[in-house]
């Protein structure tokens, strides 16, 4: 498939980004080969898929994410906010994401780390990728240059990649600097010839968030390797289903 989608926090413009709802819709969709979802851990070190620091925006509770035991974590509605046909939707752990997702759908994993804010992260989510099999199913990204080096120390297996709203043309160099074959880039820093910079260097691109046709189709002529992530898999198909009927 051209331009492979990334479903962006899982089908978010359908369910509550970051439940097992909106994974589940993307797993459900044979076209979709990847998922992009936030890691933070709780308070016991579980980790936990979901992207605010703090829980009011996307929860029915109140303070951050790390002062929460998993328990607690798991027990909140994530689902109201978005419809009331989600109510009683849960924070997932990222156990249960990899239980259904491993074998479906390849994971783009963001670690949420400032490096002060959970410095066991990347062994607890390397632990929990080795018990299902999955450090090849997966890539493991930061906007935290730091976390990255952490988690290619514990593991020489394990794939990462560097998020970036912005444009250097070190950005191949720093990645080799990082052990790191992928780049998670704002859409608006991607032309061609940054596109073959990377390319030749053997990065993979993915172009976020990309959420109009137009711009899907926009980007997508660019080069057909880049993948979109969106959050909304419905405008990418028609997007790419216009661009192949060319």
């Amino acid at each position: 498939m051209l331009n492979p989608c990334v479903a962006h926090r899982g089908w978010s413009s359908r369910a509550p980004e970051n439940t097992m709802a909106a994974i589940r819709l993307a797993i459900a969709d044979p076209d979709i080969e990847w998922i992009e979802l936030d890691v933070q851990l709780s308070k016991d070190h579980v980790p936990v898929v979901i992207h605010d620091f703090t829980l009011r925006r996307t929860t029915n509770g109140k303070g951050e994410v790390k002062d929460k035991t998993a328990e607690e974590l798991t027990s909140l509605d994530a689902g109201n906010w978005f419809s009331q046909k989600y109510q009683g939707e849960a924070i997932p752990t990222l156990d249960q994401v990899l239980s259904e997702a491993v074998g479906h759908c390849k994971l783009n994993i963001e670690l949420k780390n400032d490096g002060v804010r959970y410095p066991m992260i990347e062994e607890k989510v390397l632990q929990c990728l080795q018990a299902h099999d999955a450090v090849g199913e997966v890539v493991i990204t930061s906007f935290h240059e730091g976390t990255l080096h952490r988690m290619r120390k514990l593991s020489s297996e394990i794939r990462t990649g560097l998020i970036i709203d912005s444009w250097r043309n070190s950005l191949p160099k720093e990645l080799a600097e990082l052990g790191s074959n992928f780049l998670s880039i704002g859409y608006s820093r991607l032309n061609r010839e940054r596109i073959a910079l990377l390319k030749n260097a053997g990065i993979q691109v993915m172009a976020w968030t990309i959420n109009d046709t137009k711009t899907i189709l926009k980007v997508a002529a660019m080069d057909p390797d880049i993948l979109i992530c969106t959050n909304y898999p419905d405008r990418w198909h028609e997007a790419i289903h216009q661009r192949m009927a060319r």
